[in-house]
């Protein structure tokens, strides 16, 4: 029966072909802004490099001050983390860094953006960066204050040149400074920010580094990396304890928040004390997603309704030798389905063909979109949503046909 279904759904997309058009450009178009902006999104949450340890990390980003009449809201001071934060007992290791700043150097009159990151030595034991070349800073290099870095595969490409053999030993010049390469990392795309460096260097060079732990705003983060999982949830009710504990650094204000969140949450925290993010950006994506979506299927709901009053004498023969409403509709639902899977599959191709250019195009540093397992499961419920939502009422419609009216119309 699915067979002579197809059969149907085929000479049917056949007779109208500009309906047919219309149709599948809407279906696939729709799915591609859509698996696009999913890869995207998978791509954000989901990578894991070189944060192997997330499910017993937890992310320390952010901290709010608010008063009366006031509100400072910022990244966190060195001197908190590293005096309030590696205090504590649970972690086994606290990484610290600083978000990525910019500078520019020379290299035979060509002008090169660095984006540079400050870290402490356990950060290189909290996150597992792919090595290239060489290893990473120590935690005598960083004691010593030496003027030592590692670099991404990009920064050696450009700095030194695509056919550059081996760089660690050489000097890398940021900001009138030499420093001498140790490491060589894979890449990082700028999404990943708490990650994300051209270049990475002790915290104890940084001309801004102050160990002030009262000074509790800065332009660093931390990592507090648990045992294991069972101990995520003591770490964290260990870390809310030291915020109330906290002398207001100022009169002005009277609530301090911060939080030791796990990846998701802290990558959108707000610094309300109630809600991380999450919830607003949840809510935001799923109206941009049924607003992406309502529109083809409004308008696949009248192009069905158009196709069905001119398939009424159909209607009227079928229903006038025995068919009932039931299978008459379960026909349209599977016939509409079937259009859908089509527009999928166009959408699919598409997808690969504008991601290939995205990627290409290198319009976000380092991101290489890609199609998954992920990613085509929600385009398959997609489908699934579009098949059944713009049919269900076109089919009812079909169904309350009168097999006279119906034949009349022949």
């Amino acid at each position: 029966m699915l067979k002579n279904y197809f059969k149907i759904a085929i000479a049917v997309l056949r007779r109208r072909k500009f309906f047919t058009f219309i149709s599948l450009f809407g279906i696939s178009f729709t799915l591609t802004i859509l698996m696009v902006a999913t890869a995207f999104i998978d791509k954000v949450i989901n990578d894991d490099y070189p944060d192997k340890k997330r499910d017993r990390s937890l992310y320390i980003s952010h901290m709010e001050l608010t008063g009366k009449e006031a509100m400072n809201s910022s990244a966190l001071s060195f001197g908190f983390l590293n005096h309030y934060v590696t205090a504590m007992k649970t972690p086994v290791a606290v990484a610290i860094s600083s978000n990525f700043s910019t500078t520019n150097t020379y290299v035979n009159n060509r002008k090169i953006v660095i984006n540079y990151k400050y870290t402490n030595a356990a950060y290189w034991d909290v996150l597992e960066y792919k090595f290239l070349e060489g290893k990473a800073i120590s935690k005598q290099q960083v004691a010593n204050a030496e003027r030592v870095t590692v670099i991404s595969e990009d920064m050696k490409k450009e700095y030194f040149g695509e056919d550059a053999g081996p760089v660690v030993g050489k000097y890398l010049e940021a900001d009138n400074v030499k420093y001498r390469i140790c490491g060589v990392v894979k890449n990082i795309p700028i999404t990943a920010y708490l990650f994300y460096a051209d270049i990475y260097l002790p915290y104890t060079v940084s001309k801004n580094q102050s160990g002030n732990y009262n000074n509790y705003m800065g332009e660093f983060t931390g990592i507090i990396l648990a045992k294991n999982k069972a101990d995520i949830p003591k770490m964290q009710k260990e870390y809310d304890a030291i915020i109330p504990k906290l002398a207001m650094p100022d009169k002005q204000y009277n609530k301090i928040y911060s939080h030791a969140d796990h990846y998701i949450e802290g990558y959108v925290r707000t610094g309300n004390e109630t809600q991380s993010g999450v919830v607003y950006v949840t809510i935001a994506l799923t109206i941009f997603a049924l607003f992406v979506m309502l529109l083809p299927t409004l308008n696949l709901v009248n192009i069905n309704v158009t196709r069905i009053m001119e398939r009424s004498s159909e209607i009227g023969v079928r229903k006038a030798f025995g068919a009932s409403s039931q299978t008459l509709v379960y026909q349209f639902i599977v016939e509409n389905l079937i259009l859908t899977f089509l527009g999928g599959l166009i959408g699919i191709v598409l997808s690969f063909i504008a991601m290939y250019f995205i990627n290409n195009a290198r319009l976000i540093a380092n991101l290489e979109l890609s199609l998954n397992f992920t990613v085509l499961a929600y385009a398959l419920a997609i489908c699934v949503f579009f098949g059944l939502f713009s049919g269900v009422y076109p089919a009812w419609r079909m169904s309350k046909l009168n097999v006279v009216t119906a034949l009349k119309a022949q």
